[in-house]
């Protein structure tokens, strides 16, 4: 039996670890006979990464098309959810830089034409789950863009200020506006404009087969919207539901516990700190343990060190991570949660994308995309890494460098992974009170873990076993 597991296992990587741009050259074959995808389940969302999808800046055409060329390639890390940020046309009233913000809605059942045609988006989706890959909309509930029909054919719709003005989005923890001033804020006191946002996002489910929604700042909308639309999606099909939100947001915990996943921002904050020397391994540890005994394991926390506002505002991975930057993809596809990569990330995106204007990356795949095969492939077949009620245990194992390096134990029925990895710019010399044999992940070498054993560790480097 562990022969054949093992075996299995070696054959999984070597495929992950093949060219993604030969793959990508690769035509779909027998598409006729493909079984259709089933709804999105339980076992699926355990063992998904998850990928956010810049449509605009992915390639130099900016288009459906030629994003969904490359979900092979996608395919290959892992990849079981594609989350598409906003689809929808972009006001140009008010409108930031040349082609404005994607979350400057101005019609919730159409499509940016900048992408394509409806019928392009269609394809994408039956492509992607023609290879088994689930695709979410990011959906904008609190405002819309200054030009939407609503603006002139249903104020009410908004929210207005004492002289009966429509205002944008306010800051509710200063009073004062976001400084957002291409959207104009929805009233949600208004039970028809409630119905019609349900409507639109029932219209998607039914239209074009989506398998969900990320929902755009999701603690500014009352949580008694989310019941009755939820229940009418599910209606349709299963969903899987992600919030940007997390459980220090308004709603707390009633409202995270209304979605399947919502993001770790605390943890991806402390993650910068702690590569930038500017917090401990202790720090970061006690943020996990933290995180799962508020959370419980029915809610997915999303772990990422980049996505659309991270790279755009504050910096490119490199800029935030330096060196550390791939222990920490480890740490985001190994702790209990769910892995987000963002467009360009696999191939080491060193720039800031524009947010208002076009721009592209170039598509050179190197050791970050080899290691996003790799981890890929282990979180979508172990079940020591599963997430949510699913989800392996998590232990951390003591070290005589605790400062240092954050080691842990992930189990479920007789599937164990060891990961330990020297979160600091310095190297660790440390034992540990463990023994047991293990085989290496990227390569199957064995690897024996002693009490008696004193361990060498470079800056930043990171060990994954499997039992």
């Amino acid at each position: 039996m562990m022969k054949t597991k093992y075996f299995f296992l070696v054959a999984l990587l070597f495929l992950a670890c093949q060219s993604p741009k030969e793959e990508a050259r690769k035509p779909l074959e027998n598409n006729k006979e493909t079984t259709p995808l089933q709804p999105i389940s339980e076992e699926d969302i355990a063992h998904a990464v998850l990928y956010e999808a810049n449509i605009r800046q992915y390639s130099e055409e900016g288009t459906f098309n030629a994003f969904a060329e490359d979900l092979p390639v996608l395919k290959k890390m892992g990849v079981k959810i594609l989350w598409l940020m906003p689809i929808n046309p972009i006001s140009t009233t008010k409108s930031k830089g040349p082609l404005g913000s994607y979350y400057a809605v101005s019609d919730y059942t159409k499509v940016n034409p900048e992408f394509g045609t409806l019928e392009d988006f269609k394809a994408l989706v039956k492509k992607a789950h023609d290879l088994g890959i689930y695709v979410i909309l990011d959906w904008v509930p609190g405002h819309t863009g200054w030009d939407h029909h609503w603006i002139k054919e249903k104020s009410e719709y908004y929210l207005k200020n004492r002289k009966g003005e429509i205002i944008d989005p306010i800051d509710f923890r200063t009073g004062k506006s976001f400084g957002w001033t291409d959207v104009a804020d929805l009233n949600y006191d208004n039970l028809e404009m409630r119905e019609e946002l349900r409507q639109s996002m029932v219209y998607w489910v039914k239209e074009t087969d989506i398998d969900g929604y990320r929902i755009d700042q999701a603690y500014a909308v009352p949580q008694e919207f989310y019941d009755k639309t939820f229940a009418a999606i599910r209606e349709v099909k299963p969903v899987f539901l992600l919030a940007e939100t997390d459980i220090y947001h308004p709603g707390g915990k009633e409202l995270v516990s209304k979605f399947d996943a919502t993001y770790d921002w605390p943890g991806h904050h402390l993650s910068k700190d702690v590569a930038k020397g500017k917090a401990t391994v202790e720090n970061y540890h006690r943020h996990i343990e933290r995180a799962l005994r508020l959370y419980g394991a029915e809610n997915i926390l999303v772990h990422f060190i980049a996505n659309h506002d991270e790279n755009s505002w504050n910096g490119t991975v490199k800029e935030s991570y330096g060196d550390a930057d791939h222990a920490f993809m480890v740490m985001n596809f190994t702790l209990p949660g769910m892995p987000l990569i963002y467009s360009g990330q696999e191939y080491d995106l060193n720039k800031r994308l524009h947010f208002f204007e076009k721009d592209s990356f170039p598509k050179v795949a190197g050791k970050t995309m080899q290691l996003l095969q790799q981890l890929g492939a282990l979180k979508n077949n172990h079940k020591a890494l599963a997430s949510g009620d699913k989800g392996g245990s998590f232990k951390r194992l003591q070290t005589t460098k605790n400062n240092q390096i954050l080691a842990f134990e992930r189990g479920k029925e007789g599937d164990t992974l060891l990961v330990i990895a020297n979160l600091t710019k310095d190297y660790a010399q440390f034992t540990m009170p463990y023994d047991g044999k293990f085989k290496r992940y990227q390569d199957f070498k064995s690897k024996r873990l002693s009490s008696s054993y004193q361990y060498d560790m470079k800056p930043w480097e990171f060990w994954i076993l499997i039992k």
